[in-house]
């Protein structure tokens, strides 16, 4: 799977000999759902660098049901797989705000990512904000 502006590393894909391999993975359709317009009403980047608002969660879990040929999808569901990535510090939830998350961009690495602004948020030196998501996760 390609995604323009980014270059995600090898443990991302699934290993090639498992049924279904190199499907895309959640985060990976969260960040095409991000950088499309049309689903702005959806989910979209606010905040801090790599931060984003599930604006419709059932509207969310219902799209990666359908491209996952899973009917019956739920936001219950989709949570529960978002919170594995925890662990692999992809991403974590922002405390104190509903439905919100973050990326670790240290482990998503972008490039060539003027195609995105990203609410303003391009141009930051890369590394900085790493302090806060160390303090979130304490």
């Amino acid at each position: 799977m390609h995604f323009p502006g980014f270059a995600f590393p090898d443990w991302a894909y699934k290993p090639e000999s498992s049924p279904g391999s190199r499907q895309i993975q959640l985060w990976h359709f969260i960040l095409e759902l991000l950088q499309k317009e049309e689903y702005q009403n959806v989910i979209a980047w606010q905040g801090d660098y790599g931060e984003f608002v599930i604006k419709d969660p059932d509207e969310v879990a219902r799209l990666w049901g359908i491209r996952k040929c899973k009917p019956h999808m739920n936001y219950d569901k989709l949570s529960r797989a978002l919170r594995y990535y925890y662990n692999k510090r992809i991403l974590h939830k922002t405390k104190g705000k509903r439905f919100t998350y973050k990326f670790n961009f240290s482990k998503v690495v972008l490039v060539n990512y003027p195609l995105l602004d990203m609410a303003g948020m391009c141009g930051r030196p890369w590394g900085e904000g790493e302090e806060v998501w160390e303090r979130n996760e304490a």
